[in-house]
């Protein structure tokens, strides 16, 4: 996805009140035109074909735009966190079990990249694990040859005293994913708090936002968000995301002062 897509997608999140669909109007014309200048705004038309955003206009020359629940996802880094630490766990274990022959090193490689992609955890380099279905895997295998010896998916209950905690441990990186989260709230605390009276002041605060989008799909595309019983009990993941709600909150408070 194009940068300055993810960009605009998350200036309209960002400035509207109602964070959970939120719904964007020129602010003030003001404004708009400055953000055009800086090519915020080019691609409207664009998004509004792919259907990421969606237009609600009153009269012929009332612009008003809302996110699409894709646009809103796609903003978020693909999955919307809150839904996802929410979801129902069953209590089962999934695992991927592959060895494939050293003269396939590229099927090897492409397997682990597309396990790690969907946020499968790693037991071992040829172990994956998730407390999610295996539905879609289950799809994309469907109709092929079954070769035990080579793919295994399994589904399963630790039974020899392994806590799921223990499992959890192991299989992500919590200490590299807070360690993101914590950079992403310091880049929070830093957001330019004066109001938007002058271009030095607006460009400040639009620059801000683009390191800001940067370090929040750096945290949240290496978090495997896990449902809400499996998260680490020092897990900096939910912190950061209602920091961000309200720090957000405030930013699109902020564009209201421009200009004044």
């Amino acid at each position: 996805m194009n940068p300055k897509t993810l960009e605009l997608l998350n200036f309209m999140v960002w400035s509207a009140e109602k964070l959970a669909r939120p719904s964007f109007r020129n602010i003030t014309e003001s404004y708009e035109s400055w953000a055009y200048r800086n090519g915020l705004l080019k691609q409207v038309d664009r998004l509004e074909r792919q259907g990421l955003i969606e237009r609600e206009a009153k009269t012929k020359d009332d612009r008003v735009y809302r996110l699409s629940a894709q646009g809103r996802l796609l903003s978020l880094g693909g999955r919307d966190p809150e839904d996802r630490w929410a979801r129902a766990w069953d209590g089962r274990w999934r695992l991927v079990l592959f060895d494939v022959p050293n003269r396939k090193n590229s099927e090897r490689a492409r397997l682990r990249r597309y396990l790690r992609q969907k946020s499968f955890g790693c037991l071992q380099k040829s172990v994956w694990i998730t407390p999610d279905s295996l539905q879609a895997e289950k799809q994309i295998l469907a109709g092929g040859k079954i070769n035990v010896k080579s793919l295994v998916l399994l589904e399963a209950r630790p039974c020899a005293g392994e806590s799921d905690a223990e499992i959890v441990s192991d299989a992500w990186d919590f200490e590299d994913i807070n360690r993101r989260y914590s950079l992403l709230m310091k880049i929070l605390g830093e957001r330019p708090a004066a109001a938007l009276g002058t271009e030095a002041a607006a460009k400040d605060l639009l620059n801000w936002a683009k390191t800001e989008l940067e370090a929040w799909l750096e945290a949240v595309t290496n978090d495997p968000l896990l449902p809400e019983k499996l998260l680490p009990a020092d897990y900096l993941g939910r912190d950061a995301w209602q920091r961000r709600m309200k720090v957000l909150q405030h930013a699109g408070r902020q564009l209201h002062t421009f200009g004044s």
